[in-house]
């Protein structure tokens, strides 16, 4: 023995837990803080109106600062990829970004959420660029409830049109996010089961979040997965699937006559914190390790300050191993003390 200290290269230890144990596994990266849509529980008009400031090109990441990140990102673990927004559709050259982060060794998938408007003008290209898959944002079928939850936008037609050229181009599994508010749109849930059973296509419906400081959330707009679970199990037979991964964020349930699958995604009811392995990176480079979030951590103003790789693994991996949030666990708790601590809005850190 020579009794010189070892240094040992951050990537080459092992991947971060969390305080609770959890690893780092999926990378939501929001490329937009823009959107064409006013969804009420996520940028509502009267507060995004036409004046509203949102980020300029120049305090957004660039393509290059965002690979150079996933890249870093990987080397503790990440191993999933989704392009959020905002809306991403809206962030010019996007397949050309999807393109540089399929060619990222290690990185197992990568995916895209949309409102699904300008995906039939698109679903060619990012399917040729690497993208896998997506999953669109449609909360009903009726036109007018749709057009009271994307504040008051049309564009349900252009948004079916979108999915059918999804599925053309083999973006698949397609899945559906449905967000169900009690007295909105509970009433059309079963319109999207009917539309796409058996096409292969994935409806999940997702409890009413309170993401957020301006969407007026209340626990009574709430309407729990089991009661959907109920009232489509009613009229189609369901089985309960095994979980395709630790973390799987869906209950999953197949069709009794083989006609496919729908999903439940139950925050507020069937809280999941324990097996959480998403981190978020906003459109400017800030970190964040909750949904629910209340601060997060500049990678941006290291980025361009200069910091060597090795000084960034160490900022990202410090950031996770102090992560303790389960906010969805401790709501009632969190929330009496929301006048304290305002959360990241969910248009800046994507879904």
């Amino acid at each position: 023995m020579s009794g010189r200290e070892v240094i040992v290269p951050l990537n080459a230890l092992p991947a971060p837990r969390d305080t609770l144990g959890r690893p780092m596994r999926d990378l939501r990266i929001s490329v937009m803080d823009r959107c064409n849509f006013r969804c009420p529980y996520c940028m509502p008009r009267e507060t995004y109106h036409e004046r509203y400031r949102f980020l300029g090109s120049h305090e957004r990441l660039s393509f290059d600062e965002i690979v150079r990140l996933a890249r870093l990102f990987v080397q503790l673990g990440v191993r999933k990829l989704r392009l959020t927004g905002g809306e991403p559709l809206l962030r010019a050259n996007l397949p050309d970004l999807i393109g540089d982060l399929t060619d990222i060794a290690g990185v197992e998938d990568v995916a895209l959420t949309t409102n699904g408007v300008l995906l039939s003008r698109y679903a060619t290209e990012l399917k040729a660029a690497g993208l896998k898959r997506v999953t669109v944002s449609l909360d009903s079928l009726d036109p007018e409830v749709f057009a009271r939850m994307s504040g008051g936008f049309a564009g349900l037609a252009e948004v079916l049109e979108g999915i059918e050229q999804a599925r053309r181009a083999e973006l698949t599994p397609i899945k559906i996010n449905a967000v169900v508010q009690r007295g909105v749109n509970d009433h059309t849930a079963l319109d999207l089961v009917e539309r796409f059973r058996g096409t292969g296509v994935i409806v999940r419906f997702i409890e009413y979040m309170d993401v957020g400081n301006r969407n007026h959330w209340r626990a009574d707009l709430v309407v729990p997965s089991r009661e959907l679970l109920t009232r489509i199990a009613e009229r189609w037979p369901l089985t309960l699937l095994e979980p395709g991964y630790r973390g799987e964020v869906a209950r999953r349930y197949a069709f009794a006559d083989g006609q496919g699958e729908v999903g439940f995604i139950s925050s507020v009811s069937q809280p999941f914190c324990g097996d959480c392995s998403r981190a978020r990176l906003s459109s400017d480079g800030v970190l964040y390790t909750c949904l629910f979030a209340t601060h997060g951590s500049s990678l941006r103003d290291a980025l361009r300050g200069g910091a060597s790789d090795d000084h960034l693994l160490e900022l990202m991996r410090g950031v996770w191993v102090k992560r303790s949030d389960r906010y969805s666990e401790q709501r009632a708790t969190l929330r009496r003390a929301a006048h304290e601590e305002r959360k990241v809005e969910m248009f800046y850190i994507g879904g």
